[in-house]
């Protein structure tokens, strides 16, 4: 029986802290796709709303106007493209997270820029890139 009261006020606790987050943490209510753009948008309970590029998260990558259409709000917190098989939470978007830590990464190492081209001519003039010294 003590244990049903624990468990009985742990529920209790969950059921709160989810109430104040629900009241206090801004909540996905509309989403959808600009196929003149490029962009999903997401609309929030806040009255915000932001976009980002389908080209650049991970799943929406190769996807047809028509798929990207059809998102889903999940909890709030999430978008789903069931034909496509792909989740993505709306925090990280708002963060610029389109992916997977690996994914991203991934992405970032394929990003051209002036800076970056620099860097490799001068890597390449020393000798290329310096040995990881263990």
């Amino acid at each position: 029986m003590r244990n049903d009261h624990n468990i009985e006020k742990q529920m209790d606790a969950a059921y709160e802290r989810g109430r104040i987050r629900r009241e206090t943490v801004p909540q996905a209510i509309a989403a959808g796709y600009d196929a003149t753009t490029g962009r999903v948008t997401v609309e929030l309970s806040n009255g915000t709303r932001f976009e980002f590029p389908a080209s650049q998260a991970q799943g929406l990558e190769r996807a047809t106007p028509e798929q990207l259409a059809q998102v889903e709000i999940m909890g709030g917190y999430g978008l789903h493209w069931e034909a496509l098989d792909a989740d993505l939470l709306v925090p990280e978007l708002m963060a610029g997270l389109f992916g997977s830590r690996a994914y991203m990464a991934a992405k970032a190492g394929r990003q051209a820029s002036p800076a970056k081209a620099a860097a490799a001519r001068r890597n390449g003039v020393k000798g290329g890139r310096p040995r990881k010294v263990a």
